[in-house]
């Protein structure tokens, strides 16, 4: 069993890579729940209103397909992983739609879930600058996206860079720079030179 996570800013491309590495690899794909997301509308339109309701709506939903994922016999890739989670928690809390009580309580959550979690074998950070990230959004037109503020990308970007070097304490990372999309076989050959420096083997979580 191997467990690959895909890695990256809003607009990046993630979904797709997912999509088409496990069928590469012969893996499950596992998608980031954004369509069934009864909050993401609001959230664009009010953050500090829906911020906190939002992450523990998302925090819930990545921590039972991460659950669901773990304990399932088939290799997996997903998008987005759990831990990316609190990149997006940590900039609301900084820019003040998350208050410091609510934020307290988010991390007190995630502090228990991690308990039951194991790193991914491989994370796959896929790296672009937050104007192709915009750009790519605008592209998708996805119409609760349509307000995002480039200083919000620009801060997801540095948010990210500091969470994979957070994660190579735990994992292996594969940095790939995605301004422009890489063939999925060359992605595939990547990961797989990885994994012969560190064979799959999940991990458990150090608490």
């Amino acid at each position: 069993m191997a467990f690959i996570g895909i890695a990256g800013p809003i607009g990046v491309g993630k979904s797709t890579l997912t999509r088409d590495l496990a069928a590469h690899l012969g893996f499950k794909a596992y998608f980031e729940p954004v369509e069934s997301n009864p909050y993401l509308e609001d959230f664009y339109e009010d953050m500090k209103r829906w911020g906190f309701t939002m992450q523990m709506h998302l925090l819930a939903r990545r921590f039972a397909q991460h659950q669901e994922l773990v304990w399932q016999r088939d290799s997996a890739v997903q998008d987005r992983t759990i831990y990316e989670d609190t990149v997006f928690a940590r900039l609301l809390h900084e820019g003040g739609f998350i208050d410091d009580r609510d934020y307290e309580t988010y991390l007190d959550h995630f502090h228990v879930m991690l308990r039951y979690l194991v790193y991914p074998d491989i994370i796959v950070y896929l790296r672009c600058t937050p104007e192709v990230a915009a750009r790519r959004i605008r592209a998708r037109a996805r119409e609760a996206e349509r307000e995002i503020p480039m200083t919000y990308l620009e801060e997801l970007h540095l948010g990210y860079e500091a969470f994979a070097i957070e994660m190579r304490c735990h994992t292996v990372v594969v940095d790939i720079d995605w301004e422009e999309f890489v063939p999925v076989e060359r992605v595939a050959n990547l990961v797989l030179d990885a994994a012969e420096k560190r064979p799959f083997a999940r991990s458990p979580h150090r608490v």
